[in-house]
């Protein structure tokens, strides 16, 4: 049983729980959004094989339905059931565990199309000649100089670094870029 918030109560949760047979019932007052939650940890922990986690409503369990699919298949890998009232789920029958891999394959084909079209968004605008990514922050010039001013053992990286408004790591890594351009292709 979750609630989000501290003024929230559990009252209808638990008693849907307690008229549904669960023995043991964890308690939390916590956002859905992560599995960051010490009362879930400690009630996925304590299943074992044969067990079945019930919850009231799929989404006191968790937000996203990637994080739902994820941790039902790691139940399932377990030997445990997931039931979920509300939605009168039940992954120990036949019909439970298939109205679920219906919503995991749902789910799935959502993120596919969703990438798909991302991919011919970004090659449209390629097309088109626009460049995506951040702007750069060290123009040429910008890089052809701390690589000079790297040559000199004077100059520390840290110093180059803060001169330019970068990272150190952003100084060793233009120095890098240039030698790699520089290199004769074998």
């Amino acid at each position: 049983a979750r609630v989000s918030t501290d003024d929230q109560t559990l009252d209808l949760q638990i008693d849907a729980l307690t008229a549904a047979g669960c023995e043991r019932i964890y308690q939390e007052h916590a956002s859905g959004k992560g599995f960051d939650r010490p009362e879930l940890k400690q009630c996925l922990h304590a299943l074992r094989s044969g067990d079945t986690l019930v919850v009231w409503r799929l989404d006191r369990l968790g937000r996203s339905i990637k994080d739902l699919i994820n941790t039902v298949n790691q139940l399932e890998g377990q030997g445990v059931g997931f039931c979920s009232i509300t939605e009168h789920l039940d992954t120990s029958t036949p019909a439970g565990k298939f109205i679920f891999h219906v919503f995991a394959s749902l789910a799935e084909f959502e993120r596919n199309v969703i990438r798909e079209r991302t991919n011919a968004g970004l090659q449209s605008a390629r097309a088109r000649g626009r460049v995506g990514g951040r702007p750069q922050k060290l123009s040429d010039e910008d890089k052809d100089m701390i690589c000079q001013l790297m040559r000199d053992d004077n100059n520390s990286p840290l110093r180059i670094a803060k001169r330019f408004k970068v990272s150190k790591s952003t100084v060793y890594k233009t120095v890098r870029e240039k030698q790699a351009q520089n290199q004769p292709n074998v």
